[in-house]
């Protein structure tokens, strides 16, 4: 008897908590999916491309020299091409939000409402950066918009439902969760997308995904893979493209902050050798002549820890978290400097209006010398070096013009070039030769190194001796 009484409980125990947990679970998405269809738009666009007929009556080979010599004769022939995306309705008048992959290049853009007929929109604004579009239905009609849902309440294992225009077919409403956070695909500079598993396919693009109180918390714009859903697609989170759109819509461009710096991965091995309790933050790899950062007193080999309050735990979260801050504000930066925390003041400069380095050369005569504890050659960067490179001025250092295979660098290329050795710039041969058998000296024989290396991007390197 008491058995049946254990089982009794554990039997009711389970009933309560699957009860319990379906009451989470939507019965059916109708209701919602009923209720936003009007608001999710069909993008179709039409571009015109310029051709040339053959005028012979044969082909070149492929890669003929042929083919470039005569490709400029021949009857031109137009012929429109088009594509499809998705978009959504954020004002009553026709603001249409998108993808701007949607509506790059575009002659003419209509939008379907409703699945009714197809009404001419512009281009209010676009930001390849983002990419966000936002559009303006020509009509006086008034549409029924939706509202932007708070992305960052958005957890993992939270229902949401997708709708749009996947390959056409138009009103297609798929359901889901968010899987991930946070994501990055590398598609763009300022990524930090919600990854979710209702199925998004082409022609979701700049469609809405919604929460379960019918907000938008993301927009739809990426897959994982070409040939279709495989439940892993990418949303833009609505607090990160709310920003944007706020700046196309008011100004028709975007304006981000701009600190002025190429950063970098801070490694464990780079960590160690500057005494940081852990791999984080955004390592200075070179900062723009007369930048807001320059200005400031930030250098290079500086790791940015903080920005505006905002702890840097990644490289990557530091573009994002910039371009969102207003420019011409002024932010305090934690930096870590010499094995020690310190604190910046920077006036944020705008990224649109930005500057390249100013070039210039440096006059060195060239020599070849061996480094011993690096197992390396090298030689003086000279002015052709600069002027061939298009490298910032005053720049000194060492050109490697050989690498042993069983040397600490053997992963780095010949023509890389050595500027700096533990903070210190290398002026001579001897000033890294001097540095490098100092290294060899101490208990830890770590060597911090800063290159050009053959793309001209600027890295700090951590380096184990033998």
């Amino acid at each position: 008897m008491k058995q049946l009484k254990i089982l009794f409980i554990i039997l009711l125990s389970f009933n309560f908590n699957f009860a319990a947990n379906s009451a989470n679970m939507p019965a059916s998405f109708a209701d919602l999916a009923e209720k936003l269809m009007p608001s999710v738009v069909n993008i179709s666009t039409t571009t015109t491309i310029t051709t040339k007929s053959n005028p012979f009556p044969f082909e070149f080979p492929p890669g003929s020299p042929f083919e470039d010599m005569f490709k400029d004769y021949g009857t031109p022939q137009k012929r429109q091409t088009s594509a499809l995306g998705s978009g959504f309705i954020i004002d009553e008048k026709g603001l249409v939000i998108t993808n701007n992959h949607v509506i790059q290049g575009a002659e003419d853009v209509f939008v379907r409402v409703n699945g009714e007929k197809n009404l001419k929109a512009k281009v209010i604004g676009a930001d390849p950066g983002m990419d966000l579009a936002v559009l303006q239905i020509e009509s006086d009609q008034k549409f029924t918009p939706v509202k932007f849902g708070d992305s960052d309440t958005a957890r993992i294992g939270d229902w949401v439902i997708a709708i749009g225009n996947p390959f056409g077919l138009g009103g297609t409403v798929t359901a889901g969760i968010i899987s991930a956070r946070n994501r990055s695909i590398g598609l763009s500079r300022y990524e930090d997308y919600i990854q979710t598993d209702a199925s998004i396919n082409q022609g979701n693009s700049g469609g809405p995904l919604f929460n379960m109180d019918g907000d938008v918390v993301g927009i739809n714009t990426a897959i994982l893979g070409q040939s279709g859903s495989i439940g892993i697609g990418f949303a833009i989170p609505s607090n990160s493209a709310q920003k944007v759109i706020n700046q196309l819509i008011e100004f028709g461009e975007t304006k981000r902050g701009w600190l002025g710096v190429r950063i970098q991965t801070v490694t464990k091995d780079i960590a160690d050798v500057e005494k940081l309790d852990e791999p984080r933050g955004a390592l200075v790899a070179s900062v723009a002549e007369n930048s807001p950062s320059d200005k400031g007193g930030i250098k290079a080999g500086d790791i940015i820890l903080e920005f505006d309050g905002q702890k840097i735990n990644e490289m990557s979260e530091l573009p994002r978290i910039v371009a969102e801050t207003e420019v011409g504000k002024k932010v305090d930066l934690k930096v870590w400097r010499n094995k020690r925390e310190i604190t910046k003041q920077i006036i944020l400069g705008r990224l649109e209006t930005s500057e390249d380095f100013s070039q210039g050369l440096v006059t060195e005569k060239p020599k070849e010398d061996e480094i011993e504890g690096l197992k390396i050659k090298v030689r003086l960067l000279t002015k052709d070096d600069i002027r061939d490179r298009n490298l910032p001025k005053n720049t000194t250092g060492l050109v490697i013009t050989q690498i042993e295979k069983d040397s600490p660098i053997n992963y780095l290329q010949v023509n890389n070039i050595i500027v700096e050795a533990q903070k210190k710039k290398i002026n001579t041969i001897g000033d890294l030769d001097n540095i490098v058998k100092l290294a060899l000296k101490g208990t830890e024989k770590s060597l911090l190194i800063a290159i050009y290396n053959n793309n001209n991007q600027r890295r700090y390197i951590g380096v184990k001796l033998n």
